[in-house]
């Protein structure tokens, strides 16, 4: 016997799965793309992968199932100016928007106040100046969730 769960591993690995599971139901996950990643997680890489296109310092992926129940992930990083922060937060709105048709719940913070928080209700965005991030120290207020790795 394999779950569901194990399936889903497999597949987010590139293994067949073909021996395990009906031909049909192959073909749709062919055919629907399925990555294995939940919609959170893939909302969560791709808010990742827009603050590193404009080039975010120290990205950091929290997985927050299982320790938080507002959330499943937190996306933490930096940049080293005003300009930069606004950079980065735009370029999270966009890439969600443009790729998966997504938009945030709720926005607050602006360049000036050094932290824009972008929440999608599943992923939060967090988005410091470099010399607030350690003030804030949410790793370490959250350091019973774990690290997810960040595909580079």
């Amino acid at each position: 016997d394999i779950s569901s769960t194990d399936i889903r591993k497999r597949i987010a690995r590139g293994l067949s799965v073909r021996y395990l599971l009906p031909d049909k139901t192959c073909e749709i996950i062919r055919d629907s793309g399925s990555t294995g990643m939940s919609d959170s997680e893939k909302t969560a890489h791709l808010c990742a992968s827009a603050a590193a296109d404009k080039k975010a310092g120290d990205i950091v992926l929290l997985d927050m199932r299982g320790v938080s129940d507002f959330t499943d992930f937190f996306l933490i990083c930096s940049g080293s100016s005003e300009p930069q922060l606004k950079a980065i937060s735009s370029a999270i709105r966009e890439k969600t928007r443009d790729e998966i048709d997504r938009r945030p719940a709720a926005a607050d913070g602006f360049p000036a106040s050094q932290w824009i928080v972008i929440d999608y209700g599943d992923v939060i965005c967090h988005i410091f100046l470099e010399s607030r991030r350690g003030f804030y120290d949410l790793e370490g207020l959250w350091s019973d969730a774990k690290q997810v790795k960040i595909d580079s």
